[in-house]
């Protein structure tokens, strides 16, 4: 059965973040970026950045990066309203900046959002959102991989591939749905042990 992707209806930005000026990229971007999916859902999974969700008209799309991620939960046996996705960043970048600068201003807003989203289980897709928060600047993908870590003050992590490196190479797919498959075998141990 052929897979067929769907927009993940977007979270607005709070009013009073909508006009961030916090670092250089509110001089490029179209807008705040907040998240998409379900707001209240278990599973939080951290991108890099937000990418083009709406074509030259303003019709939205569905990119590469959110097919295969989308493609990825239905085969792990995830709802849709399990997943929440959001970004290190909040603005899309269209051109070079200064990277830490960006990520350390955005991160207050992050912050905010797992306090009060309070998921259960974090994935955090691709090596940038790995690195900068569990702060090992120097760590590689496989090193991190296949393992749960701690994340957000308590939060379970596991890392996984950023969804576009799989599109550019499908070898890694059975992976990237396999730490799917473990967020979701520990997120349903966490749901029976709620209901014993």
């Amino acid at each position: 059965m052929e897979f067929i992707p769907e927009i993940w209806e977007e979270e607005p930005a709070p009013a009073y973040a909508a006009d961030c000026r916090r670092c250089e990229l509110s001089k490029h971007r179209a807008r705040v970026v907040w998240g998409e999916g379900e707001p209240n859902a278990s599973v939080l999974a951290l991108l890099d950045n937000p990418g083009a969700r709406e074509d030259k008209t303003g019709n939205a799309f569905v990119c590469a990066t959110r097919v295969m991620l989308q493609r990825a939960v239905k085969d792990a046996r995830l709802e849709r309203s399990d997943v929440y996705v959001t970004y290190l960043l909040k603005c899309r970048p269209i051109r070079a900046y200064d990277k830490p600068a960006a990520r350390d201003a955005c991160s207050g807003w992050l912050s905010e959002q797992i306090e009060l989203k309070k998921p259960r289980i974090a994935m955090l897709l691709g090596l940038t959102a790995a690195q900068t928060v569990l702060s090992l600047p120097d760590a590689q993908l496989s090193d991190l991989r296949e393992r749960w870590h701690t994340a957000f003050g308590g939060v379970p992590a596991l890392v996984t591939y950023h969804p576009l490196a799989v599109r550019r190479r499908p070898n890694l797919y059975r992976s990237f749905v396999s730490d799917w498959e473990h967020a979701a075998v520990r997120l349903q141990s966490m749901r029976e042990s709620r209901l014993t």
